[in-house]
């Protein structure tokens, strides 16, 4: 491998599961109610079709979020409800330079680029479909890379 293939950055590990459903009440009953994760905070977006609730599953840089999501409009995009494990949520300790890399190296992004994700990190998303140009996608699955903070790197890297 030449110097200009070694990654500029590390995937550090789950940031988050994102379950999507019609009804965030159901997925409530299971996650909180039942296996007794706690909410963190919520999150409503109407440019991303999206009201969710964040839950924590453990706790400091180890937590994982699990976010319950359903749609405002069951009849918009991003149809978030559509696939029940809607993304996976990877910490990377180097967004900017994750994402440059791997454009350099043929992942799909999809469209919107860096920007604030509902936790307050940095984030953007491997698009789950490669195409001509990119030849590389999530093979179906929606990826989030979300930029660790510095106690998450220390914790985990």
């Amino acid at each position: 491998m030449n110097m200009s293939d070694v990654k500029p950055f590390r995937i550090l590990g789950i940031q988050q599961i994102a379950i999507g459903g019609p009804d965030k009440q159901r997925l409530k009953s299971l996650w909180v109610d039942m296996l007794g994760l706690q909410v963190k905070s919520t999150f409503v977006s109407e440019r991303e079709n999206v009201d969710e609730d964040i839950c924590a599953l453990g706790a400091g840089p180890h937590a994982v979020e699990v976010d319950l999501m359903q749609p405002l409009d069951l009849e918009k995009k991003p149809a978030v409800h559509t696939t029940p494990l809607n993304h996976v949520g990877l910490w990377v300790d180097d967004l900017p330079k994750a994402v440059e890399w791997m454009t350099a190296h043929g992942v799909r992004f999809a469209p919107g680029g860096i920007r604030p994700g509902a936790a307050g990190h940095d984030i953007c998303f491997i698009h789950p479909k490669a195409n001509d140009q990119f030849p590389i996608g999530g093979e179906g699955v929606l990826i989030e890379l979300v930029q660790a903070p510095a106690e998450v790197i220390a914790a985990l890297g």
